[in-house]
């Protein structure tokens, strides 16, 4: 799960999470005593779902959740890290900081910003929204031949059969959900993948002056110009 060399930077950064990410309102006291449990080692697990050398970029991170701590365990990553609020991403700063993650990078806004700037391998998330909305918000970041790999629960099977119609406008491949962890955590982290279902034609071209929601057919010839969206 950690590398002897890591599992030093995992601690610090449990450590971190237990003080200050308590005092700053970023971690509830009761989650400080279970954080290994609950927190770090269901978030080290995504990293076997994650291909060698991927570019990563991880939406709604909070706290870093599960992003910093695949990037602890991960070197060979690329991780992004995104969320809106300042006091998170000032803590985040931080620990990258502190911890030495030269290959973390920490970004304050919305992943709505990021959308026709920069695409990834693999685009994470752990508790941010239901299927049909952490579409729109990840797939516009999901390279051609990259997934969505988000952490879900119990309800994904519903999620997935509630997200169909969205699933097939936003052009994504069929879903596949599976566990990481298992052997090591109990119970083990469930993963959802969603790639796009032809690398050659993805749903995001279509999506341009569209918030959160796929849209229902091509721009007019031509007209290639993404409108700007408002950041709320």
């Amino acid at each position: 799960m950690f590398a002897s060399d890591r599992l030093p930077l995992a601690e610090r950064y449990a450590e971190l999470l237990a003080t200050e990410g308590v005092v700053r309102g970023l971690i509830g006291p009761r989650e400080a005593p279970r954080l290994w449990d609950r927190h770090l080692l269901n978030s080290a697990v995504l990293a076997e779902a994650i291909p060698d050398g991927s570019t990563v970029c991880d939406i709604g991170t909070g706290a870093g959740l599960p992003g910093v701590v695949v990037a602890i365990a991960r070197p060979d990553l690329a991780v992004t890290l995104v969320e809106p609020l300042l006091r998170r991403t000032t803590f985040l700063d931080e620990v990258v900081a502190e911890l030495g993650l030269t290959h973390v990078r920490v970004v304050r806004g919305r992943a709505e910003e990021l959308h026709g700037i920069e695409t990834y391998d693999v685009v994470t998330s752990r508790a941010v929204a239901p299927l049909d909305r952490l579409l729109g918000w990840s797939m516009p970041l999901v390279a051609p031949t990259g997934a969505l790999v988000a952490m879900k629960g119990r309800s994904v099977h519903d999620e997935i059969a509630a997200s169909r119609a969205v699933l097939r406008r936003w052009r994504c491949g069929e879903p596949e959900v599976f566990e990481v962890g298992v052997g090591v955590l109990d119970p083990p982290t469930t993963v959802l993948r969603v790639p796009w279902a032809d690398p050659g034609r993805i749903g995001w071209p279509l999506a341009r002056g569209h918030r959160n929601t796929p849209p229902t057919k091509r721009p007019a010839r031509g007209d290639r110009r993404a409108t700007k969206r408002e950041v709320s």
